[in-house]
């Protein structure tokens, strides 16, 4: 039987698609993880400046973006989407490198989850708002698997997330295919590079290093990022986003699978009221969306954005 009346083809073509997606967490959530095995190695910066650049050479062989063409205001547009992706990236890695990955990607989705809650139009949110309370108030309950230094870095990280979202929209517009993304990866690069020179600048001379990073680019940004953009063609946007809120459950999984990092009770129980506040957050906005206005015909339904 078909879902919602659709045909089977489209049924099929919706299970593919959440094949994709799923596919594209886990593939970012093993990238997570594997970055992590390295840090005694590299350091989290390395590892994020490895990131970065091999994600945006690769890119740049795929899409060979142009420079020209582009108004000052795109480029001042780039610039904020560039800071918010490598700061973005950066603080994450550093936040890996303190506390349990699973804790660090629960804290940092707080940054998405703000800015569904703050565009949120109805009471409704309120109480989403307050189940994402709880699960803040709960990761207070471990204080042996968090540090001040690793939820801070993870808040930034959170912070950078969701500006990447609000600037995002404008990016696109401005910027086609995934040149921006390019662009950005590089830029974050350039900026980096000084800083990874002075502290870990001998590391780079192990061609190990550089195909580890390659790997960690292709799993945290360009697989995924393929992935659902394939996904996107036949799956509905609310339904994409409520996908990503199982991001925190696929790190934590992915991390006690490769580095046997177990979480307490109360981690997992925070983790849930983050997961479920997303999840609900987004289907809340879709119901809405979907109601009649109360002295009008019903108006045709759209999706809300995704959450990157």
């Amino acid at each position: 039987m078909s879902l919602s009346g659709a045909s089977p083809a489209g049924a099929s073509s919706r299970r593919v698609a959440i094949g994709l997606v799923l596919g594209g967490i886990a593939t970012v959530q093993l990238g997570a993880v594997f970055a992590k095995s390295l840090f005694e190695a590299a350091g989290p910066l390395t590892m994020a400046w490895l990131r970065l650049t091999t994600a945006g050479l690769v890119l740049l062989l795929i899409a060979r973006p142009r420079l020209r063409g582009h108004s000052r205001r795109d480029w001042l547009v780039l610039l904020g989407y560039s800071v918010s992706l490598a700061g973005m990236n950066v603080t994450f890695y550093q936040s890996m490198a303190r506390i349990p990955v699973g804790m660090a990607v629960t804290i940092e989705f707080l940054g998405p989850l703000a800015v569904a809650l703050a565009t949120g139009r109805r009471f409704r949110e309120l109480a989403w708002a307050l189940v994402a309370a709880l699960g803040v108030a709960l990761l207070g309950w471990s204080p042996g698997s968090l540090t001040w230094a690793g939820v801070g870095f993870a808040l930034l990280a959170g912070a950078g997330w969701a500006c990447y979202i609000l600037i995002g929209p404008a990016t696109g517009r401005r910027w086609p295919g995934v040149d921006a993304v390019a662009w950005a990866n590089l830029a974050g690069s350039a900026v980096l590079l000084t800083p990874v020179l002075i502290s870990h600048g001998e590391v780079l001379s192990r061609p190990g290093i550089w195909l580890a990073g390659l790997g960690v680019g292709l799993l945290n940004s360009v697989i995924p990022y393929s992935l659902e953009i394939q996904a996107l063609r036949s799956l509905e946007k609310h339904i994409f986003s409520i996908l990503m809120s199982l991001e925190p459950a696929m790190a934590a999984l992915a991390a006690w699978l490769v580095l046997q990092e177990r979480l307490s009770g109360s981690d997992l129980a925070a983790m849930v009221c983050v997961v479920a506040a997303s999840a609900g957050v987004t289907w809340s906005a879709r119901r809405d969306r979907r109601r009649p206005p109360p002295d009008g015909p019903a108006a045709a339904p759209t999706d809300p954005a995704p959450v990157e």
